[in-house]
């Protein structure tokens, strides 16, 4: 069990409204201003749908889309101010990058479990590892954060195909404990991120680590191979398409290890390593 309790969702969708929206190095950051909902714990997401076109031509898009939130403020005049990164994959996404300042977005949430922190997923835990690839940089900004208000040591390990798509770095993260792995070679190591996870851990004593990964499902199940390989905890925080956000629809769900199925938009979207059976299960989000 987690010692912290997540947020609940009020139920139903609400208003808010757009209070910023930019490009961020191939990716789109968007702020809403949420003036009912509770604060979110990092590793929960939000369902989306901008409510300018949505459903237009062809229907499409019709479902709103999960979302992870890449950061949270208080708004100087009250409630909210909820930062989302969001790369343009489908007309979903599209339509979201499409939204400017005044525009309405409904939203509904925050949805699905949180973190734990280091000493709940490894009572011998010295500080974490976050390991976060493409857009999944987003809950690892949010974690990383929450570590440092605690005065708890972090490093982070981010990995993208090429500097084209490595939007949001130097907003969410800056510099400090950060290493870059660019699969082009454009910049930092040239390869993988798990490369960069390898490396670490064989400097480190593998019993006093904990590991906190989100990115593509090919780089999760990479991420949880070498840590149940070495016996280190870690958590995963999944993505899978949803189309409700409370359970029902059976959507998002992935096989467990030990049989039966977990539903990520309430048994997740973090999910710890061994209680899966791949973290492959996740397909890529239709945008």
């Amino acid at each position: 069990m987690r010692a912290e309790a997540r947020p609940q969702a009020p139920f139903g969708r609400r208003p808010c409204e757009v209070a910023d929206s930019r490009a961020s190095g191939g990716y789109h950051i968007f702020t809403l201003i949420d003036s009912e909902g509770p604060a979110p714990a990092p590793g929960q997401f939000y369902m989306l749908a901008a409510a300018p076109e949505w459903g237009g031509e062809g229907g499409r898009p019709y479902l709103p889309r999960a979302i992870s939130y890449a950061r949270v403020a208080e708004n100087l005049t009250g409630g909210l101010r909820l930062d989302f990164l969001i790369d343009e994959v489908g007309p979903g996404t599209s339509r979201l990058a499409r939204m400017e300042p005044g525009d309405s977005c409904h939203l509904t949430g925050p949805f699905g479990s949180r973190f734990s922190l280091p000493r709940e997923l490894n009572p011998e835990a010295a500080g974490a590892i976050l390991v976060g690839g493409g857009i999944g940089i987003a809950p690892m900004a949010v974690l990383r954060r929450e570590l440092v208000d605690r005065g708890i040591p972090s490093r982070s390990l981010l990995g993208f195909r090429d500097q084209a798509h490595s939007g949001g770095v130097d907003e969410l993260f800056g510099c400090d404990s950060t290493r870059l792995a660019f699969e082009d070679g454009s910049s930092g190591h040239k390869g993988y991120v798990t490369d960069l996870l390898l490396q670490l851990l064989e400097g480190d004593d593998a019993s006093s680590a904990a590991v906190y990964s989100c990115g593509p499902p090919a780089m999760l199940e990479a991420v949880r191979q070498i840590c149940l390989q070495r016996e280190i905890p870690v958590e995963l925080a999944l993505e899978s398409p949803m189309a409700c956000g409370y359970g029902a629809c059976f959507g998002c769900a992935v096989p467990k290890a030990d049989g039966g199925y977990l539903r990520l938009c309430i048994d997740g979207p973090v999910v710890r390593g061994e209680e899966i059976a791949t973290a492959m299960a996740g397909e890529p989000s239709v945008g």
